[in-house]
């Protein structure tokens, strides 16, 4: 498997109240990523979230169209005085402008958080993006008026911990509801091993002879749309010490699905770039939820 991808980006608004650099296996990620209305343009921004030993931190990418990260600020761990704050930037005729309050921020297991905050980029007075429960708050600080363009999580990547059970949300369309998966896999001290699936703790898939059905696929139903479920526990099963089990959800909005790409003999799932996630819309795939899941000691 791939180590885990670093803390932030090389290009992009940083907040981080601590150093980034510890053990990759004490590392903790969330990256989304959002297609919105800049301007004129429809863009894509990737917000992560991060937590590690030493403490917590957030980048957030734009993307232009052709691909390349036209946001570029670093805030240094030793710069950081208050977790708030704001960042604006000239982008051709635009102005992009990110603002901040994470100074009430209160958190699960998960980097990201619960509530009590907010993270709003803005361009040209107009809101593009806001995350957080203090929306409010928000359109005041920034003086921003509501958006023209609705905004689109496109896909979610997240690393979860467990001994035998690994819990995250989801919500696998627009106006769907926010599920609970829970994904339950045993492997140690089993004479088979298995592996099952739960959303809102019904159990809606199961793998057994695990040993023989280590990497695959399967579709299952949410929201009543088709959603193919990846799964890779092969280091869990032979490699037990070397690293992680590797879980994706993939919705499709059309009833002809392609998963060829998906579905390849890779071992590691494919992370969607700003190119193939126009791809995986051509082909009428929507959002998407990967997983990397690590065993707690």
């Amino acid at each position: 498997m791939r180590d885990f991808p670093s803390c932030f980006g090389e290009h992009g608004v940083q907040v981080t109240d601590s150093s980034s650099t510890s053990s990759r296996m004490t590392q903790n990620l969330v990256t989304c990523m959002y297609r919105t209305k800049l301007g004129d343009h429809s863009r894509i921004i990737t917000v992560t979230w991060c937590k590690n030993l030493m403490g917590q931190g957030l980048s957030v990418n734009v993307d232009d169209q052709s691909c390349q990260c036209i946001c570029k600020v670093d805030m240094k761990p030793w710069l950081f005085s208050k977790k708030k704050g704001f960042k604006s930037f000239e982008v051709g005729s635009s102005k992009i402008e990110v603002f901040w309050d994470l100074s009430s921020a209160k958190y699960g297991s998960s980097p990201e958080p619960l509530e009590g905050y907010f993270l709003a980029v803005v361009s040209d007075s107009e809101m593009a993006l806001l995350l957080g429960d203090m929306g409010k708050e928000a359109y005041k600080k920034a003086r921003a008026k509501p958006p023209s363009g609705e905004t689109i999580l496109l896909s979610k990547k997240e690393h979860v911990f467990g001994k035998r059970l690994y819990n995250t949300k989801a919500r696998f369309c627009d106006n769907g509801q926010t599920h609970d998966i829970t994904i339950e896999c045993q492997t140690v001290g089993l004479r088979e091993p298995s592996l099952s699936v739960h959303i809102d703790k019904k159990m809606v898939m199961q793998v057994k002879h695990l040993m023989w059905k280590f990497r695959g696929n399967q579709t299952i139903l949410v929201d009543g749309l088709p959603v193919e479920v990846f799964w890779d526990v092969h280091n869990w099963l032979f490699n037990p010490n070397v690293g992680n089990a590797v879980f994706m959800f993939q919705t499709c909005h059309s009833a002809e699905k392609s998963w060829s790409k998906l579905s390849s003999c890779s071992s590691i799932l494919p992370w969607p770039t700003t190119q193939s996630l126009k791809e995986r819309e051509s082909q009428g795939l929507g959002f998407s939820l990967l997983l990397y899941a690590w065993k707690s000691e």
